[in-house]
């Protein structure tokens, strides 16, 4: 049968009735849907897919209210536009920037921070963390509690972005409940809105990650997907290439230099991602039957490969990029 009880690791309501579909658990007693307690007890991931349209209508539903939300995004894939939340939500907002352990140490604070200032964009506050550092936990729990306007106050950005390991930071620093939400470098882990007591002046709600169609999480199998999520510090690698000379990344992206004086490619991607460097690319096939997209690189500008990182492109250029059609990729001022 179904019942109104969530499931307190993905937030879908659970039943015992259907295997099959999303919910299911073997006792009405239980707190966690099978989904979850096989991701958290056995690493196994059943895709559940759902279409953005109901991501759309929880956003709706939190503009809705004049609580404070936290919007979290990825500093190693940041939103290509911070402001699309905007469309859904006018709340009082703090970007929180998570994952700064994944950029290097040598990467600071403030030019992060200054990067998105000056894009003009409105948030109460910018805040960087890193989750896995327990990096200003502290301070964003303080300044949560400046800004909020009620007890509640919700977590949106997109999948991946670490949402759940920041509440789940939140609930082990300041709170004595055992709950805990279901994480995964996987896409859509949260199904539905969890509500989550911290402490008497404090309810964190997680929302569903918006699937950005976009990133290359949603085309590659789970075995790749933890390749390309880092787990620890990003080293850089940078590549002096000539023009007909390329850089392979996996078997998933491959970037031509067509034209332009020598020039300095720097990757900031997973050090887990195997990269190849062709010194004559005419001579080379890998992923030609790819889709191309052709970019006139300004000087200090970063190609962005949407859910995979970066390539920070120090002088003009053109470049081919050979890639699969649905995943996005764009220019941007360099991030460092």
């Amino acid at each position: 049968m179904n019942s109104e009880k969530k499931c307190a690791g993905c937030g879908v309501v659970l039943q015992d009735e259907n295997v099959l579909q999303e919910g299911y658990t073997t006792s009405l007693d239980n707190d966690i849907c099978q989904r979850c307690f096989r991701m958290k007890n056995y690493g196994e991931y059943q895709v559940v897919t759902k279409s953005n349209d109901e991501y759309l209508s929880i956003l709706k539903s939190v503009g809705e209210t004049k609580d404070l939300v936290l919007y979290i995004t990825d500093l190693l894939n940041l939103d290509k536009d911070l402001d699309e939340v905007r469309n859904y939500i006018s709340n009082k907002m703090i970007l929180v920037l998570n994952k700064k352990d994944a950029l290097p140490k040598s990467v600071k604070e403030a030019k992060l921070i200054k990067y998105i200032e000056d894009k003009g964009l409105h948030f109460e506050e910018i805040i960087v963390v890193s989750v896995s550092k327990n990096y200003n936990i502290d301070y964003l729990l303080k300044r949560i509690k400046y800004h909020q306007t009620s007890k509640n106050v919700y977590a949106v950005g997109h999948t991946n972005v670490g949402k759940s390991s920041l509440i789940n930071k939140l609930i082990k620093n300041y709170s004595d409940k055992t709950q805990e939400l279901t994480m995964s470098a996987l896409p859509s882990t949260t199904l539905n809105t969890v509500n989550i007591e911290i402490n008497d002046y404090l309810t964190l709600i997680d929302t569903p990650g918006l699937v950005d169609t976009g990133s290359i999480l949603n085309y590659v199998d789970p075995k790749m997907t933890k390749k390309i999520s880092p787990v620890k510090e990003i080293k850089p690698k940078t590549y002096q290439l000539r023009r007909n000379q390329s850089i392979v990344i996996e078997d998933l992206v491959r970037i031509d230099y067509v034209e332009g004086e020598k020039n300095s490619f720097t990757l900031y991607a997973s050090n887990s991602l195997r990269v190849k460097r062709f010194l004559n690319a005419s001579n080379k096939d890998d992923l030609k039957n790819l889709n191309k997209v052709t970019y006139h690189v300004k000087y200090g500008e970063d190609l962005v490969i949407n859910g995979l990182g970066f390539i920070k492109i120090v002088n003009k250029a053109v470049v081919d990029v050979y890639i699969d059609k649905n995943v996005d990729t764009f220019m941007r001022k360099s991030l460092i």
